[in-house]
């Protein structure tokens, strides 16, 4: 029997963000029940935080030191990221990163499979400002993701000739937002870009979606919210029906037709049910754990800097698409995806852009001219 390959899998299944933790364990599960069938056995050593900022790095530590593991898929915020990123440099193992950030950042020890600002932020502006004007309202969650989107959303609009009505940021799970809603309706902006997250964005949306009753002007298609971190997982946590119309940046949606999307979903489906929507969070964990899996094949160890350069460079056929990791930066050229929420639980794809190599640093053009390349759906 072959011995199996050792994976740490590190998310919170429960507490505030246990949504994104459970697409993302469900996904790893998916990938090493299919790899054993490939005759590739994978064993996920799973730890849970339960939603404690304390417990990432403690369980990142015994991942490290205790289980043998060379390779952690996990952490869904820049905070856990950031506060575990140092116990990986120390034990040189890799951290494969599979949420959307914030960029700036790049790390020998960390696969970024997920989508930073050029892939996500930039697109999105490309298509709204022209659509819905320059007059935007920024929320933040008071930390790293929000403070860099906003500010990178402030140089996009200076460069595009637009400008900020308002600005504000929450604590991590604030849902008291009154004074905020009274604030963006005296400011009537074009759009309002929502850098929230778990509990407080769901209350916002709710939120607005109450205030559209009262104000036309705030329904979705004449001030949409946007967002580049919420996802199908999420929409259950959402007041029914209060999220319809309102739009997200996403690498992968559940309603992409495609043949490698089919393929994924039947098998998805097969273990998770027929009602299940698949999130970028789910498609992603699942992939990191693909992709990880195969380069330690590949290098023929687990030894992190053969296992970097194995996933490396080369073209990799995913669910999201065909991914190329780039040797100078450790991250993944991404398609993106903009979709709007539908009354079923799922988003409609309106605009799309084939992969688009990450630039971290955002060190090409940061202006938000509308691109040629932009395939806009409906």
């Amino acid at each position: 029997m072959k011995t199996p390959l050792r994976i740490g899998i590190l998310y919170s299944t429960t507490g505030p963000y246990g949504a994104f933790g459970r697409e993302c364990r469900d996904g790893a599960e998916l990938a090493a029940a299919e790899l054993a069938r490939e005759g590739v056995p994978v064993e996920l050593v799973v730890a849970d935080p339960q939603g404690e900022a304390a417990r990432y790095v403690t369980l990142a530590r015994e991942l490290l030191r205790e289980k043998g593991c060379r390779h952690i898929v996990g952490t869904a915020l820049s905070a856990a990221r950031k506060d575990v990123t140092p116990l990986v440099e120390k034990h040189d193992a890799l951290l494969w990163y599979i949420c959307p950030y914030e960029g700036f950042e790049a790390n020998e020890n960390i696969i970024y499979t997920g989508a930073c600002p050029n892939q996500h932020l930039v697109p999105l502006f490309d298509y709204l400002m022209p659509r819905h004007g320059g007059r935007v309202f920024l929320l933040g969650a008071n930390y790293v993701w929000g403070w860099e989107m906003n500010r990178l959303a402030r140089e996009l609009l200076a460069r595009g000739g637009g400008e900020v009505v308002g600005e504000r940021f929450l604590p991590i799970e604030e849902t008291e937002i009154g004074r905020l809603i009274a604030e963006i309706r005296a400011q009537r902006p074009s759009f309002i870009l929502n850098n929230l997250i778990g509990p407080s964005s769901y209350a916002f949306l709710a939120a607005m979606n109450e205030l559209a009753r009262e104000d036309p002007a705030f329904r979705p298609e004449n001030c949409p919210v946007v967002s580049c971190d919420l996802t199908e997982c999420e929409l259950g946590e959402i007041v029914p029906g209060a999220a319809i119309g309102q739009l997200a940046a996403a690498c992968y949606f559940d309603s992409l037709d495609t043949p490698e999307n089919r393929a994924f979903k039947a098998a998805a489906m097969a273990r998770f049910g027929a009602d299940r929507r698949f999130s970028s969070f789910f498609s992603g964990a699942y992939a990191a754990v693909r992709l990880c899996a195969e380069a330690i094949l590949s290098a023929g160890t687990d030894e992190p800097s053969d296992v970097r350069q194995a996933v490396c460079g080369k073209v990799h056929h995913t669910v999201q698409g065909p991914m190329r990791i780039d040797p100078r930066t450790n991250h993944a050229a991404l398609p993106f995806h903009l979709g709007r929420i539908n009354g079923e639980g799922g988003f409609d794809v309106i605009a799309s852009r084939p992969p688009i190599a990450a630039d971290p640093y955002l060190t090409g053009a940061r202006d938000v001219r509308p691109s040629s390349h932009l395939r806009v759906v409906s």
